[in-house]
């Protein structure tokens, strides 16, 4: 059995070649003639500073009948982009301009000083000489405390992620208007933006910053209500052949209860990966800062998908509302139940 430093060695190793691949494909990109630029992706802040994400990409060329958000696209297309690392990109908030740096896989996730009004806001980023491109940042008011993080994959969106082979069909094969909605999430998210004017809406998700131009189309089809996406960069790192899925959640969690402490999270997830661990976690360890958890659970053909259901324990000891459902309008239901959400009176 290798040693854990050889392990780290081979790891290394194919990092190291992805990189080396990535730049053999920028060369020949920019070969003939193609050039770089900005994907921006939906951020946040509060009113002193703004994270803005994106990446830097050359795309591939687009050879298609329709255009426009409701143009169908094959999965594979967004990870054909060639990712350009290490690119200096100039953001302009506010008339001031910052510089910063992409990372090794071209994404852009910098925390930038920034005085803005509350609501959604407009930053422009541009790289080397292309046309800058605008991005929405949502500004949450100094006076907000609740806000909503919603995990996507079997969340919002039915993906069956953690398997494989299901991932990579939905991801490289399947066209972006046969993906579909869970049922009830965007009433249910609707209804919690509606009631809660000026809260922050957060999609936390293990799937790859290439997805997020197709989740922003996908959230605009079915009526999401608009929300800053926190993706990961998949591919193997100095010490691991796959990024962490779960970490990348933790992390960010973590990241937000100090960005925002005084604000009170509702957590949405399911029970077919990580979020029942993860937010029991986070609970335990933040329990002022969780207004509510809520919990989807698979259908059974799902469940077999996903490789099976996480065993959700009694969360009895939470000291916070812990509800599940099989769908947005079971978890609207329970959290109504909790005062999570207003009961509405229906007219006689």
């Amino acid at each position: 059995m290798a040693s854990p430093s050889s392990r780290d060695t081979k790891v290394l190793w194919l990092a190291r070649l992805e990189y080396r691949f990535h730049a053999w494909r920028e060369n020949r990109a920019r070969s003939r003639g193609r050039t770089p630029t900005v994907a921006a992706f939906p951020g946040y802040g509060s009113t002193q500073w703004v994270r803005v994400l994106g990446r830097v990409l050359i795309p591939p060329k687009a050879k298609r009948r329709e255009r426009g958000d409701y143009a169908g696209v094959r999965g594979w297309r967004s990870f054909a982009a060639v990712p350009i690392a290490h690119a200096r990109v100039t953001v302009i908030i506010d008339g001031v301009a910052h510089t910063v740096s992409a990372d090794r896989g071209g994404v852009i996730d910098a925390v930038l000083p920034a005085t803005l009004a509350a609501g959604w806001q407009t930053v422009t980023m541009s790289v080397e000489d292309s046309e800058s491109v605008e991005a929405r940042v949502f500004i949450v008011g100094d006076d907000v405390r609740f806000g909503v993080i919603s995990d996507v994959d079997d969340t919002v969106m039915v993906t069956a992620l953690p398997r494989p082979f299901v991932a990579a069909w939905n991801s490289f094969v399947l066209n972006e208007h046969a993906r579909q909605p869970v049922p009830g999430m965007a009433v249910l998210l609707e209804r919690l933006a509606r009631e809660n004017p000026g809260a922050p809406i957060l999609y936390l998700s293990t799937g790859a910053w290439n997805v997020a131009p197709t989740l922003v189309r996908f959230q605009r089809r079915h009526l999401f209500p608009l929300g800053a996406m926190l993706l990961t960069d998949w591919g193997p790192t100095h010490d691991r052949w796959f990024r962490s899925g779960k970490a990348h959640k933790q992390e960010n969690l973590r990241r937000l209860a100090e960005e925002f402490p005084d604000i009170d999270w509702l957590l949405i997830g399911d029970d077919g990966q990580h979020d029942d661990e993860i937010y029991t976690q986070f609970t335990i360890q933040h329990p002022e800062q969780v207004a509510a958890v809520a919990i989807r659970r698979l259908t059974p053909a799902e469940a077999v998908l996903a490789g099976g259901r996480t065993a959700v324990d009694d969360h009895s000891a939470a000291g916070v509302p812990w509800v599940t459902g099989d769908d947005g309008a079971e978890l609207l239901e329970r959290l109504t139940d909790v005062d999570i959400v207003r009961d509405v009176p229906t007219s006689s």
